[in-house]
């Protein structure tokens, strides 16, 4: 059971928009992507219905996305091909689009933010779920 569990593949994806929360969603995104909290891959490539994204998707352990603004632009694209993201909306923790400079202290603060609930049980209740790879069977 743990070793299933413990070796979960986690995909980052984000919104980048093209607005201030949206840039700094990328960013954060990135910045989780280089600490080696998960992997970042192409939201686009699976609004394309491109067949390798799709399915990556599907099989992974956890979907993490991380939009800009209340729109859900990634949440909604992992929604319409059956995929049950773990969400982060920015404006959720008190951003405000148009309105948000972006710094690297607001970087740092959302990735902080963010990392710090990931692996909790809310996220990890995807994997009891049948998110996990080994089909629930873990």
């Amino acid at each position: 059971m743990a070793e299933c569990c413990a070796t979960e593949t986690k995909l980052i994806y984000a919104c980048s928009g093209a607005s201030d929360v949206g840039e700094i969603a990328d960013r954060v995104a990135r910045k989780l992507r280089d600490e080696g909290i998960a992997q970042m891959t192409c939201l686009a490539g699976v609004g394309a219905g491109l067949s390798g994204y799709v399915q990556s998707a599907k099989g992974t352990n956890i979907n993490i996305t991380i939009d800009g603004c209340k729109t859900a632009c990634a949440k909604k694209t992992l929604e319409r091909i059956g995929v049950k993201p773990t969400s982060y909306i920015l404006t959720g923790f008190g951003l405000v689009k148009g309105e948000t400079p972006v710094t690297d202290k607001i970087i740092t603060e959302i990735a902080g933010k963010i990392k710090s609930t990931i692996g909790t049980p809310a996220v990890l209740e995807q994997l009891v779920a049948g998110g996990c790879s080994c089909g629930g069977k873990c």
